[in-house]
C-alpha cells in the first residue's frame, strides 16, 4: 500500500489523536473520499452510474441498469434515494471511495451521519432550477466539516438551461455560507450525468466524465492520518446479512485492523465492550472485498462485532480512546403509532402485537439516526419522531411490507419552550409553478399563516414563490399544491429554525362518509353515497362501522350505508337491467391518508390495506366524546 509521508511528526488527525503524537503522519496518496450531496432529483444517483461505468468496474457485457445505486424496492419505485451508500472506482491507480447521499429534506440525518467520512464532496445544481433549499442545507454540512467542495452544473442540456446565471446564484450561497476564505475557491465542472458528460466549460466537446476523474484527483485531498497509532473508527453505518451477520461500516481515522484483531467497542454513553474483528472488507464497484488489512483513511465494513450502533466507536483492545459522536439535527414531527384495534385486526399481517411493534421501532433506531420513539400514554402506543412525512411514511410504508400490521396518528409538530414561550419550527418553502397559479396557491397558503419573502418571474410565464411557514401549515399541503395546480408545479422545504406559536391554523378539509354498518360495499349502497361525495372504495372492499369510506360534499361527517342493498320486488320494470355506473373511487397513497385524517381520525396499516377509520367507531362513542 503506497504512502507518502508527509515528513513531520504530529498527532493524528481526529480529535482523540493525542496518545499517538509520536507517530508520523502520511498522505494516502492512492485514496480519495468524496461524497456527492445536492437537492432531490439534480442526478446525484445518475452521475454515480455515470463515474461507476466509465472507471471499468463491470465487464463490457455485464448488464447493469439505470440509478445503480438505489437497490431498495421503495427507492425504486418513488425515484428518490433514501439511504446513503458506499461505493469505489479505481482511476489512474487511485481508489476513489464515493459516498451517494439522499437530496431529500426528510432523510437530512443521513447526509449528517455520513458526510464525516469525505474530504471532499461533489456539489451538484440543476443548470434551470439552481440552488434549492436541500443545496443550502448539505452545502453548510460541508463546511461545517471542513469538506473541499466541487460544484457540477448538471443537466446543462435541459431547454430552460441557465448555466451562467445558475453559477452565480451557487456563488452568491457559497459567500453567505462559507466560514474560511479558502472555501470559496472552488472548481466548476458542467455536466450532463445522463449521458456521461463532465466539461470544464459548457462549449466544450470531450462526450465522457475524465475532466471530472481528474478535478477530483486535483482538488479533493487525499486522507492525512496515522495508520501505526492506536486503532479508532466511528460507526456511521450498519448493514446485514444472513451469512456474515452485522457490518460496522466506518472511516479508519486512525490506526490499523485486520481480521481477528481485539477492538473494544464504546458507545455513545461511553460504555466499553470487547469485542473481535471477525472480517474486514472495503468497497469495490457495487460489491465489498475481503482484505488482510485495512489502514487510516480507508472506509472499511467489519463484522463480528454484534452489537455495534451508529455513532460507536471502534478502537484498539489496548488503549481504547472514543471518538465525539455524530451531531443530528432534532426531529420536528411526531406520530402515535399503535397496534391495531379495528375489527379486522390480526386478518392481514404477520406481525400486529404490541411487543413485536415495539422491538421493531427500537430496531430502527440502531440504524435510523434522526429518528425518536418512546413509549406513549398506554402499552399499545409508541410516539415515533422524526425530520417530516416523507421519513415518518417510508418507515410505516418498510414495516407494512415486512409484514406488520398498525394504526398511526396524524402528524403533529414537535414544540419546545424557550424562556417561558412555546416556539415551533418554521421552514423556508420554495415554490417553481406557472404564473397562473398563483392566486389559489396564496389563498391557500394564508390560512396556513404562510409569509411571503420572495417572489421571481422569468418572463416566460413561470414563478418562483418563497414563504416562511410554520410546520405545521405544511402538513396537508402538497397533495392539496399538487390539485391546485394541477400538477404543474414543485414545492421544497427546509427548516430554518424556530419562532413563538403563531395561533391555530384551521383546516380546510370537507366532513368525511363514515360507514355506518359491517359488511360488504355494494353498488347501490355505494352509488347512494356518492350522491352525497366522493367515496374511496370499490364494490366488494369489506367496511366496519366507523371506518371512513369518502369525503362530504359539507364540513360536517355524514353516516352512510355501503352494504344497502336494493329492495327486490315482483314488479318487472323497464330499466332493470341498465347498470349503476359509478364515479372511480379516489384512491388514498399512504402519505395522502396521513394529510388526510383529522385529529379524531387513524390510519390502519396493514400489508395489503391501507384504511381510514375514526378512533371512537361508533357514533355513540363519538356523540359522547362531544358532550364531554
Amino acid at each position: 500500500m503506497p504512502l507518502e509521508l508527509i515528513g513531520q511528526h504530529a498527532a493524528a488527525r481526529g480529535p482523540a489523536g493525542s496518545a499517538d503524537a509520536t507517530h508520523t503522519l502520511v498522505t494516502r496518496a492512492d485514496l480519495r473520499n468524496v461524497a456527492i450531496i445536492a437537492h432531490v432529483d439534480h442526478g446525484k444517483t445518475t452521475l454515480v452510474d455515470g463515474l461507476l461505468k466509465q472507471s471499468k468496474i463491470f465487464r463490457e457485457n455485464q448488464q447493469v441498469g439505470e440509478l445503480i445505486m438505489d437497490s431498495n424496492e421503495l427507492e425504486r419505485e418513488r425515484g428518490i434515494t433514501i439511504l446513503a451508500k458506499n461505493t469505489a472506482i479505481t482511476y489512474q491507480g487511485v481508489k476513489i471511495n464515493i459516498i451517494d447521499t439522499p437530496g431529500h429534506a426528510d432523510f437530512g440525518g443521513e447526509v449528517e451521519r455520513v458526510l464525516n467520512m469525505a474530504d471532499g464532496c461533489l456539489l451538484l445544481v440543476d443548470a434551470a432550477e439552481g440552488p434549492m433549499p436541500q443545496t443550502r442545507f448539505v452545502l453548510q454540512k460541508a463546511f461545517a466539516l471542513g469538506l473541499r467542495p466541487i460544484v457540477v452544473i448538471n443537466k446543462i442540456d435541459r431547454r430552460d438551461a441557465r448555466p451562467a446565471e445558475v453559477l452565480s446564484e451557487t456563488q452568491d450561497l457559497f459567500l453567505e455560507l462559507a466560514t474560511r476564505d479558502e472555501q470559496l475557491d472552488f472548481p466548476v465542472l458542467y455536466a450532463i450525468a445522463r449521458e456521461g458528460i463532465a466539461r470544464l466549460r459548457p462549449d466544450d466537446t470531450n462526450m465522457d466524465l475524465a475532466p471530472l476523474f481528474e478535478t477530483i484527483l486535483d482538488f479533493v485531498p487525499p486522507p492525512v492520518a496515522d495508520p501505526e497509532g492506536s486503532l479508532q473508527m466511528l460507526v456511521t453505518a450498519l448493514d446485514y446479512d444472513d451469512y456474515k451477520g452485522k457490518y460496522a461500516i466506518g472511516r479508519i481515522t486512525r490506526g490499523r485492523v485486520w481480521p481477528g484483531m481485539p477492538v473494544a467497542r464504546i458507545d455513545r454513553h461511553g460504555d466499553l465492550t470487547r469485542q473481535r474483528v471477525t472480517l474486514v472488507f472495503t468497497y469495490l464497484g457495487l460489491g465489498r472485498l475481503e482484505v488482510p488489512e485495512a489502514a487510516a483513511g480507508d472506509i472499511v465494513a467489519l463484522t463480528g462485532i454484534a452489537d455495534a450502533n451508529i455513532s460507536d466507536t471502534i478502537a484498539d483492545g489496548e488503549a481504547p480512546e472514543a471518538l465525539p459522536g455524530i451531531a443530528i439535527d432534532e426531529p420536528t414531527l411526531k406520530m402515535t403509532f399503535g397496534v391495531n384495534t379495528g375489527p379486522f385486526a390480526g386478518r392481514e399481517g404477520k406481525f400486529s402485537t404490541s411487543r413485536q411493534l415495539r422491538g421493531r421501532l427500537y430496531r430502527e433506531l440502531e440504524t435510523n439516526v434522526s429518528l425518536r420513539v418512546e413509549d406513549g400514554s398506554s402499552a399499545d402506543e409508541f410516539v415515533v419522531s422524526g425530520r417530516g412525512e416523507l421519513h415518518l411514511a417510508v418507515l410505516i410504508e418498510t414495516m407494512r411490507r415486512e409484514g406488520y400490521e398498525l394504526q398511526v396518528s396524524r402528524p403533529e409538530v414537535i414544540t419546545r419552550t424557550d424562556q417561558g414561550h412555546v416556539v415551533e419550527p418554521v421552514e423556508k418553502l420554495i415554490i417553481d409553478t406557472r404564473e397562473a397559479y398563483i392566486g389559489p396557491i396564496s389563498e391557500n397558503l394564508a390560512g396556513r399563516k404562510a409569509r411571503l419573502t420572495n417572489m421571481i418571474h422569468d418572463g416566460h410565464g413561470n414563478v418562483r414563490l418563497e414563504y416562511e411557514i410554520p410546520t405545521r401549515g405544511l402538513i396537508g399541503f402538497r397533495n392539496a399544491f399538487l390539485t391546485l395546480t394541477q400538477g404543474n408545479g414543485a414545492a421544497n422545504s427546509l427548516l430554518l429554525g424556530y419562532e413563538p406559536w403563531c395561533g391555530p391554523i384551521g383546516t380546510a378539509r370537507m366532513g368525511a362518509l363514515i360507514a355506518s354498518e359491517t359488511g360488504v360495499a355494494v353498488t347501490y349502497g355505494l352509488n347512494n353515497a356518492q350522491e352525497r361525495g366522493q367515496t374511496f372504495i370499490e364494490p366488494q372492499t369489506q367496511v366496519y362501522e366507523g371506518m371512513i369510506v369518502g369525503l362530504h360534499q359539507r364540513p360536517a361527517d355524514l353516516m352512510v350505508n355501503v352494504c344497502k342493498e336494493k329492495k327486490q320486488t315482483n314488479i318487472r320494470s323497464s330499466t332493470s337491467d341498465i347498470a349503476v355506473r359509478l364515479t372511480p373511487a379516489v384512491k388514498l397513497s399512504l402519505e395522502q391518508s396521513l394529510d388526510f385524517i383529522n385529529a379524531d381520525e387513524l390510519v390502519e396499516v396493514t400489508p395489503s390495506t391501507i384504511r381510514l377509520r375514526k378512533r371512537l367507531l361508533t357514533q355513540n362513542e363519538r356523540a359522547r366524546a362531544r358532550d364531554i
